[in-house]
């Protein structure tokens, strides 16, 4: 039978009401399931009252904080769909996203009120506007106890930060949630004793189904800090009793930058996830030496309320490189024809399962594309798979580089650059070519302190690479544009540093 947010948080709420859902790093409240499902009666209630009723969706401008855990599954408890709103986004792509959305409500943080007022005044329908901390809300007495929702109904309406074009709202449902929150649970071993430091925002995927909807099957526990911070990270995991973290690569390569820990803080962690962006086998080795802490490193995407592939928790039985085998779902690889594809031959990685999203919301013809006629998901991701069942990325089929006819995976280029001890960071993208058709551009980030010029790199990389896959052009940058999940956005940095590579 079908879960759904409604159920894992009433069943929590019945079988250990006094056990810790979320503390607060910053020294609020905690929150134990018994209160949880009070609160989410509190918020059904308010939104009632707002006007807005099940069914319909509800947008949130807001930063983390437990009183953003509240009305996300408070909202989803009494049968809304909610619509988590990057923050990170311009103004006419939020403007885009409130619109689309339908949504019938906005609950907003204080310092959000009057931009999102003012992008309201440009769409023509009424859209109420609830103030909220988000650390804090004066919660009435009144109580909904409203119908169970559908294992089918919407629960999540979040939208993708694409390179191009406007995004497109991902339709996730109650059984789509419940169904991954299972399988994080399973994949990791996790049990009620175990607590996630939650550093990733909400309006993203992984925060969203890892750190805050895991722990509803399992009853365990969330700490939340208000924001993401290398310095107070391992104090805040420590003194918080985590057993184990959820990151990005980029956040990985904050931490190797950062302070060290003391031995003490990192005693009680078991592991370290790291998912969203492929993590470079340097970084992992360097974290693991550094600190002292295994890393599982998975991956998935909104599609699939974020994981789909995970490496298994035993470090012996994992392959570096590699996002893992499939988790929750069945995986393939499939040619252009769609046709699937022996272990060992690259191509389209496909997936099937209860977590794969239900299309794009009003989208057709994007939600056509995305499925294969018997209904596998579409990644973009390009692939194969090994005799052992464990799925390796190579990039993406939009970003793939063709040189001269030949397939070049950027990711390639990258993990030979990262090699170079003065490289922090980097990504390799294809730009025109009149003889090519594409050549190579490597966008370069140096550690603080050091130095190294285009001959150097061209030179590392001709030894690493040899000259076909040597990038024509290297550009030294400052940092790299980077959506709310960690991912390059390739596509961007031909619009940022390709016009001057003629």
């Amino acid at each position: 039978m079908r879960s759904t947010v409604h159920a894992l948080i009433a069943h929590q709420a019945s079988l250990q009401p006094d056990a810790i859902y979320a503390v607060d790093c910053d020294g609020g409240p905690s929150l134990n399931y018994g209160t949880l499902a009070k609160r989410c009666r509190q918020v059904a209630g308010l939104l009632l009252a707002q006007g807005s009723v099940p069914g319909d969706t509800v947008s949130l401008v807001m930063p983390n904080g437990l009183a953003t855990l509240h009305w996300l599954l408070g909202a989803m408890q009494g049968g809304w769909c909610v619509n988590p709103v990057n923050l990170l986004s311009q103004a006419d792509q939020m403007r885009y996203v409130l619109d689309h959305s339908d949504c019938s409500l906005v609950i907003v943080s204080p310092d959000w009120e009057a931009p999102v007022r003012a992008l309201l005044q440009h769409i023509p329908r009424d859209i109420g506007v609830l103030v909220s901390a988000p650390d804090h809300h004066d919660w009435p007495e009144t109580e909904a106890d409203l119908p169970a929702p559908l294992p089918e109904a919407m629960a999540l309406l979040m939208y993708t930060s694409g390179t191009t074009g406007q995004p497109k709202g991902v339709m996730l449902t109650q059984a789509n949630l419940a169904a991954n929150a299972a399988a994080i649970s399973a994949e990791h071993a996790l049990q009620a004793h175990d607590r996630v430091l939650a550093v990733l925002p909400l309006y993203h995927i992984n925060a969203f189904a890892v750190t805050m909807l895991a722990p509803l099957h399992h009853g365990g526990s969330l700490a939340m800090p208000p924001r993401f911070s290398a310095a107070r990270f391992w104090e805040q995991a420590s003194q918080s009793a985590c057993t184990w973290i959820n990151v990005v690569p980029t956040m990985i390569s904050y931490l190797l930058e950062g302070p060290a820990p003391t031995p003490a803080q990192t005693q009680g962690l078991r592991f370290c996830r790291s998912a969203s962006a492929a993590l470079p086998p340097e970084h992992l080795r360097a974290f693991e030496q550094r600190f002292g802490i295994g890393i599982i490193e998975t991956m998935g995407l909104t599609e699939t309320v974020a994981p789909s592939f995970s490496n298994p928790l035993d470090p012996q039985l994992r392959k570096l490189g590699a996002v893992g085998r499939a988790s929750g779902c069945e995986a393939r690889v499939v040619d252009a024809a769609l046709a699937e594809l022996p272990d060992g031959q690259t191509g389209e990685i496909a997936i099937r399962g209860p977590n794969v999203m239900r299309g794009y919301y009003k989208n057709p013809e994007a939600t056509a594309a995305a499925f294969t006629p018997d209904g596998w998901l579409r990644t973009g991701d390009l692939g194969h798979r090994d005799s052992d069942g464990f799925f390796f990325v190579t990039g993406r089929i939009k970003e793939l580089i063709i040189k001269g006819g030949e397939n070049i995976a950027p990711r390639e280029i990258d993990e030979a650059l990262l090699k170079h001890p003065a490289v922090l960071d980097a990504a390799a993208v294809g730009i025109p070519d009149r003889h090519y058709g594409q050549e190579i551009m490597a966008c370069v980030v140096l550690r603080p302190g050091h130095s190294a010029d285009e001959a150097a790199l061209r030179a590392f990389c001709l030894a690493a690479l040899g000259r076909y896959k040597t990038p024509k052009l290297f550009r030294l940058v400052a940092d790299l544009p980077r959506g709310p999940s960690g991912k390059v956005q390739r596509l961007k940095l031909v619009d940022l540093y390709g016009a001057a590579t003629a």
